[in-house]
């Protein structure tokens, strides 16, 4: 059984949980496999109307999980060879389209931080609801990394300049602040988030399953003439994890320190104005 997921059902209404709360639920190789694995079920399954997709131990996701890369951080290929990394990116951007695609409601109950490849499971929600302590952002470009999977997705959640803003600088937002970009539909104190998870779900399962799969592939067709980036984003993340900014801003990361790209903060030293 993948415990790095845990699926339980109420009825017609299925509960997605990630489940690293040691990670803050990182998107570990198991953890994509078995969405993805859910998501193509789900999407045979008639009797299924809806999904709450949510994060175990006060964390929603921490996004990537690095720890498989270490190895390759900072690496260039030798002539010749095929990189590995390219599937395992390109398998994260299979599931974010399949999540994106259910022919069921999908809701996403963000507790705590949502960070990078989570900020782009958010991205596919139909509806998204968060505690006032969750947290969002999309930090890959201050680490050396394009955010290549999930930008067509934040992107068309949020729009052209919305999207610029956050994907480019790597901001971070409050509950309060996602709501105010469209990420988040609505804010609930802390503790209320699964009173208000069943109060959406009881108001989307008001709707025919039927129409709500038919609403939701004509809304899917309204991106039939943009281009699929699955391939080109993960050989851009692949090329960039191999890269010398990546290797330069993870080390500074993990040794909470900035970048060497990264503005100097302010002296602290400078002399203090006389009081006499």
């Amino acid at each position: 059984m993948n415990r790095a997921l845990i699926i339980d059902r109420d009825g017609a209404v299925e509960r997605w949980t990630l489940n690293d709360p040691a990670s803050r639920n990182a998107l570990s190789d198991a953890m994509v496999v078995g969405l993805y694995a859910a998501c193509l079920r789900a999407k045979n399954d008639p009797t299924l109307r809806g999904v709450v997709l949510a994060g175990a131990g006060g964390a929603f996701c921490a996004g990537g999980s690095l720890g498989g890369f270490a190895h390759a951080i900072g690496q260039p290929l030798q002539p010749g060879q095929t990189d590995p990394l390219i599937e395992v990116n390109r398998g994260f951007g299979d599931l974010l389209h399949a999540l994106s695609s259910l022919p069921q409601w999908l809701l996403c109950a963000v507790d705590g931080p949502a960070m990078g490849g989570g900020f782009g499971l958010v991205c596919c929600a139909d509806v998204v609801i968060a505690t006032e302590r969750a947290g969002f952002a999309t930090p890959e470009v201050t680490l050396g990394l394009p955010p290549a999977q999930i930008a067509p997705f934040v992107w068309r959640r949020l729009g052209d300049a919305t999207a610029r803003q956050c994907l480019l600088s790597g901001a971070r937002w409050n509950a309060r602040e996602a709501q105010a970009a469209g990420l988040v539909n609505r804010v609930v104190a802390d503790g209320a988030l699964d009173a208000a998870v069943a109060e959406a779900s009881a108001a989307l399962n008001r709707a025919a399953p039927g129409a709500v799969a038919a609403t939701k592939q004509l809304l899917l067709r309204l991106c039939d003439d943009r281009p699929d980036l699955r391939d080109e984003a993960a050989i851009a993340f692949a090329s960039a994890l191999r890269g010398p900014e990546a290797a330069a801003g993870l080390a500074a990361f993990a040794n909470k320190r900035a970048a060497p790209w990264a503005p100097e903060p302010p002296s602290t030293d400078a002399p203090k104005e006389s009081r006499s």
